[in-house]
């Protein structure tokens, strides 16, 4: 079954993406065409990229690398929940996506983001970003305000649109899981004979 990853992508102290995560992963739960976990970057503890050899290379030194290698490689498809930070994501999740290359490759993205213009430029970085390491990115989004979504600015209380949202953002984003496959089983088949 298509395995889809749930990133928290702040470990700032009072961030609010666990709580937004968390509410993805209740209404994904729901599904039977996937299954869904919440994969928390403050859990993971990956210091500043400190690998010597470039990501593409797969040579990893570090045991937190080679253990955040395994738990990314598990999965088909992640949705991002980003925090918008001066206009782009939070540097934990350009971190943590800059420690790996082949482990991102030909499996798809869909994007939750929150902030003050719904997290709509720290989407837009990831975009590019994800390109970079050969992922797909799919159209649909959810775009959190801190304005409309929460109350003080804290507590997340989401517009009903924003729930009605979620759904065909995740159609897209297993449908596009699913279709990679045979990319992703090529490629391993490929670096077996290697």
């Amino acid at each position: 079954m298509t395995r889809i990853a749930i990133v928290i992508g702040s470990t700032r102290p009072g961030r609010v993406g666990d709580t937004v995560a968390r509410w993805v992963h209740e209404i994904a739960s729901k599904r039977t065409d996937a299954e869904f976990d919440v994969v928390d970057l403050r859990d993971i503890k990956l210091p500043l990229l400190d690998e010597q050899a470039p990501p593409s290379f797969g040579q990893y030194a570090n045991d937190h690398t080679r253990e955040w290698s395994t738990l990314v490689d598990s999965y088909d498809g992640f949705v991002f929940v980003t925090p918008e930070y001066n206009h782009s994501t939070s540097g934990a999740l350009k971190n943590a996506i800059d420690y790996l290359y082949s482990e991102w490759n030909n499996k798809a993205a869909a994007f939750v983001g929150y902030g003050s213009a719904g997290g709509s430029r720290a989407i837009e970085h990831l975009r590019g970003i994800m390109a970079e390491v050969q992922v797909a990115t799919v159209r649909n989004q959810v775009m959190l305000s801190l304005f409309t979504d929460f109350e003080n600015f804290t507590t997340f209380t989401p517009q009903p649109v924003q729930v009605d949202a979620v759904g065909p953002m995740l159609d897209q984003l297993i449908a596009w899981s699913d279709a990679l496959q045979p990319l992703r089983d090529k490629t391993k088949a490929r670096s077996a004979t290697v």
